[in-house]
């Protein structure tokens, strides 16, 4: 049963929809406080006095035509921010394990070997010679001792 639900786990396609909808959500609040508190405010320095950022309007005091080129840019940046985290801290090692699976180099799950095994009913098998061994001993002490 865990066999079967792992290898559910490590198909490649659902661990990448894991990976982008968990850790891509968790990480963007991150990436956009910090390009909105540090990036933003750098890239709108670069605008006029007249506007309020890097940008324009297509018409004056109209503030829906606001062309604001500095949120594109902001956008653009916390995109590629969480795209890498996410691609080398998760996807990346994630292909790395299945690659060496492939090749033999890292085991699956942990079975016992065949000698593991073997050593484990050996243990077993001299384990109740000894209980054995004990129980004829008392069981004779009982037929010899004199009963008063």
């Amino acid at each position: 049963m865990l066999k079967g639900f792992k290898d559910f786990l490590m198909r490649g396609n659902v661990v990448d929809l894991a990976v982008a909808v968990v850790i891509g959500t968790a990480f963007t609040a991150i990436v956009t406080a910090f390009t909105t508190s540090l990036i933003k405010p750098l890239i709108a320095a670069l605008g006029s006095a007249e506007t309020k950022g890097l940008g324009f309007y297509l018409r004056e005091n109209k503030e829906e035509t606001y062309l604001d080129f500095s949120n594109v840019i902001n956008a653009a940046i916390n995109f590629v921010i969480v795209a890498a985290v996410v691609y080398f801290v998760l996807v990346l090692p994630i292909k790395k394990i299945q690659e060496r699976r492939k090749k033999g180099e890292e085991p699956g799950p942990a079975e016992p070997t065949d000698v593991e095994l073997l050593k484990e009913i050996r243990d077993l098998l001299a384990a109740q010679r000894s209980q054995q061994n004990h129980q004829t001993v008392v069981q004779s002490a009982d037929v010899r001792s004199p009963k008063i």
